[in-house]
């Protein structure tokens, strides 16, 4: 049998990476994968498909419906070949988890494909091709999560799907049903809007984007109905059939009526839940909560003192980079080092266009909280580098403490959003004021200037260019 310092079981961006940290920290590290390749759903079937595909779809709508306003003219039609378009996103995916199996190759990490499953607190049983055991003085859960799934809607994989089956459709529909109105099922819906589809969005809450700053969502939504999308929010999903090709969904509406939803595919994403299911943890002593999370203190340990439990299978947003983090702080708290996360400021962005990002407090939690705050927002449209581009939708808003300045929330959307957040990310770790972010010099043209334009709004209501 062999023995391992540290063994994690799931190679997801949280697993993947705490194994590199733990290796680069002299620990003898194993990692237990189920699946043949490594990288779990991010890389395989979530953020890193779902992005290529939605940067493919972004190229052809560019193709169709701006290109000519940028006197680029193209004879003929311009047509969808969405078999070669999956096929290109399946070739960023291979390569992608190629680069983690040189990861672990360059780090002297030990991988094991298979189920694992303790047996007790230090032993994990693999039943892969054969079935083997290893020894671990600690081990790390990293196994991620699942599509939520929904009592009165079958998922057949066919015509009533989740996210998995939506990348790898092998025609574009003619009218997507998508329940649930968060970050999966709008990035997706608009992949295949861009492509010619019907979508109509069916959301429970009473704004897609429920638990992104309101500001947010109500932009997003008045883009959305311009793309032609048809979006129902306040809506109950009761019934979801399948006739065939064609699929109802039947809801109930704020008024209490009944009303019905007919397209040829349902795209059920109304979130995900951990999965931890074969991972056998009583045996271990690890207990479960409620909701089937692994419970966990502070420094992520659970009920196990030698067991840890990290990423979408722990409270929390279900972040591929909030994982990674919390890879890497179980990583040197093994060690003995004292690392520490701030929940606050890990960044959510939804990668629609205009993307939509986010980090801190929402105004809505800064109100239910009793926070004196002052706002600065500034629009996308008002920028010189978005006129040149032609992305004029959005906006940057910023929230400071109405005494201190200091910054507490940053909500934007338009485009780039999911990389200008990084700059809020740093100012805010740093304890910014709203007027220190309005005195840095930002280059010109940038879509970054309306973060600056933004602090100068929030700091003395004084944004130059409006």
């Amino acid at each position: 049998m062999k023995s391992y310092d540290v063994a994690i079981i799931g190679s997801g961006p949280g697993g993947y990476v705490a194994a590199i940290r733990c290796a680069q920290l002299g620990m003898k590290t194993a990692i237990i994968e189920k699946y043949a390749t490594l990288g779990g759903t991010c890389l395989n079937v979530g953020c890193i498909p779902s992005k290529s595909l939605l940067d493919s779809s972004h190229h052809y709508e560019d193709a169709v419906k701006h290109f000519e306003a940028h006197g680029i003219e193209i004879p003929g039609e311009i047509k969808v070949n969405l078999e070669k378009m999956i096929g290109r996103k399946q070739a960023v995916v291979d390569q992608t988890t190629t680069g983690i199996d040189f990861l672990m190759t360059k780090n002297k990490i030990d991988v094991y494909h298979g189920l694992g499953a303790f047996k007790d607190s230090t032993h994990i049983t693999i039943s892969g091709d054969s079935k083997e055991e290893i020894e671990a003085k600690y081990s790390i859960i990293a196994t991620g999560s699942k599509p939520t799934s929904l009592p009165f809607a079958t998922v057949d994989k066919e015509r009533i799907i989740t996210s998995t089956e939506a990348l790898k459709l092998k025609e574009i529909p003619k009218h997507l049903i998508i329940i649930g109105g968060g970050v999966i099922g709008l990035e997706l819906g608009q992949v295949y809007k861009r492509l010619g589809s019907e979508v109509t969005v069916v959301e429970y809450m009473d704004r897609i984007l429920p638990t992104m700053d309101a500001g947010l969502s109500k932009e997003l939504n008045k883009v959305f109905r311009k793309q032609k999308f048809n979006i129902n929010v306040s809506h109950k999903v009761t019934k979801v059939e399948r006739n065939g090709a064609e699929v109802t969904v039947k809801a109930e509406n704020k008024k209490g009526e009944i009303v019905e939803f007919k397209g040829d595919y349902c795209l059920v994403s109304v979130g995900r839940s951990p999965f931890t299911a074969g991972l056998n943890a009583e045996s271990a002593g690890v207990k479960l909560t409620e909701r089937g999370q692994v419970e966990v203190n502070e420094h992520l340990q659970t009920s196990t003192s030698n067991i840890y439990a990290i990423g979408d299978v722990v409270k929390g947003a279900m972040l591929a980079h909030k994982a990674e983090e919390e890879g890497v702080f179980v990583a040197e708290t093994i060690a003995g080092q004292k690392p520490h996360i701030d929940y606050n400021l890990i960044p959510g962005v939804v990668y629609t266009w205009p993307e939509v990002a986010s980090v801190g407090k929402t105004e809505e939690q800064l109100k239910e909280q009793g926070i004196a705050y002052k706002s600065g927002q500034f629009p996308m449209r008002a920028l010189g580098r978005s006129r040149a581009s032609m992305d004029l939708d959005g906006f940057v808003k910023i929230l400071a403490d109405q005494s201190t300045d200091e910054v507490l929330g940053v909500h934007m959307i338009g485009a780039r959003c999911a990389d200008l957040i990084s700059e809020a990310v740093v100012a805010m770790e740093f304890r910014a004021s709203a007027e220190d972010i309005s005195r840095m010099s930002h280059a010109h043209p940038t879509f970054t200037e309306a973060i600056k334009e933004a602090a100068l709004a929030a700091t003395e209501d004084r944004a130059l260019h409006i």
